[in-house]
């Protein structure tokens, strides 16, 4: 089973998208910053993580930085922010994110481009 990390300081939006993912069988765990989502990923490092941009402590810009720069697994990430800004966008990538999403996110949105990065698209 595939393991996801969704991050974001939130509760209600956490909620959200770990009911999207659960629904579609994936294992899903929550973090509330950067700094806590690093201590997971250098425990038992997930298949893809859904990253929120503004955050406490460790904002999702500093999470990507920092999570490229560890030396486990890779895996891909997805930035979901309410932040529509081009320059937010670039700096996303810069910053090791594979896909930008603006929320709110639809379900079918959300699924799509998570099954898309870690190859459970069928042709």
């Amino acid at each position: 089973m595939k393991r996801i990390l969704v991050i974001d300081d939130a509760a209600t939006v956490r909620m959200y998208h770990k009911s999207i993912l659960q629904s579609e069988g994936y294992e899903v765990e929550e973090s509330i910053n950067g700094i806590e989502a690093i201590e997971k990923a250098l425990q038992n490092p997930f298949d893809i993580y859904i990253v929120d941009i503004n955050m406490p402590k460790l904002d999702g810009y500093g999470f990507l930085k920092e999570l490229r720069e560890l030396d486990i697994p890779q895996a891909p990430a997805i930035m979901v922010s309410t932040e529509s800004d081009e320059m937010d966008k670039k700096k996303a990538f810069v910053c090791g994110a594979n896909y930008y999403l603006i929320k709110p996110v639809k379900p079918e949105q959300l699924t799509a481009v998570v099954k898309l990065l870690i190859g459970e698209v069928r042709q």
